[in-house]
């Protein structure tokens, strides 16, 4: 399986000096770049020593086995895609929704190997500590949108809606990254346009969600489309009617 791997994966770069946390981290990369793409069934110490262009020794050195290994590099992915969740900036909650989607799409531009590792590789019962790890970050997404969002406690219909709508992020992260056939901004834009369309349909089992629409709807609106914006101003009531079905 090593020599295989080897031969799809490229050749062995060569060894060269390096502290112990930039060895660390290196080993992490070429290991979240064979998760990212292979089973971590599939992928052995040998595999990411060739790839990291290290001895086999040395990756046990710095973690005890494969288990170890893969832990330590799906946390490294998850600490790096929670500090870009961090609150940033002002304005209302879909801008700041906005604001969020395009630094979640910076990491997975700039880490698409550690944001595919993170959401796809692994094995199919993703639970214990890896499971942790990957609900950590979907957690932190959630509390992200409720804090923007002002709402103190999310009823049931919001939250699984939040719940699928961070889902649907996941998935369309992925699939941009696998096709690559949609400009970003109009991706970040469509999933913008997707909350608020899954708002709409919370709101007609939950009385609050629709509260929560009138104060997003005609910000949304108006940011696109100025003629929105001027009918906004010129009688707001007749907004909040068209805002709101």
């Amino acid at each position: 399986m090593s020599a295989t791997r080897q031969a799809e994966d490229g050749a062995r770069p060569a060894r060269r000096r390096l502290s112990v946390d930039r060895r660390r981290e290196e080993l992490i990369a070429a290991a979240l770049e064979l998760f990212s793409r292979h089973d971590a069934e599939d992928v052995s110490i040998d595999d990411v020593a060739a790839s990291a262009g290290a001895s086999r020794a040395l990756v046990y050195h710095y973690f005890g086995g494969k288990q170890e290994l893969y832990v330590a590099a799906l946390r490294s992915a998850a600490a790096e895609l929670r500090a870009r969740l961090q609150p940033q900036g002002e304005g209302g909650p879909l801008e700041q929704l906005t604001s969020g989607l395009t630094r979640y799409f910076d990491f997975v531009e700039e880490h698409a190997a550690g944001f595919a590792a993170l959401l796809r590789g692994g094995p199919a019962n993703r639970a214990g500590e890896i499971g942790e790890i990957v609900d950590g970050v979907r957690q932190r997404m959630l509390r992200m949108i409720v804090h923007q969002m002002g709402v103190d406690a999310p009823g049931p219909a919001l939250r699984v809606t939040l719940r699928s709508w961070v889902a649907s992020v996941e998935t369309a992260g992925l699939d941009w990254l696998e096709h690559r056939d949609m400009e970003r901004a109009e991706l970040e834009r469509l999933l913008v346009d997707q909350m608020v369309a899954l708002l709409r349909a919370a709101s007609e089992h939950d009385p609050g969600v629709r509260v929560l629409l009138e104060t997003l709807l005609p910000v949304h609106r108006a940011s696109e489309n100025p003629a929105s914006e001027k009918r906004a101003s010129e009688n707001p009531a007749a907004a909040n009617r068209e805002a709101v079905p």
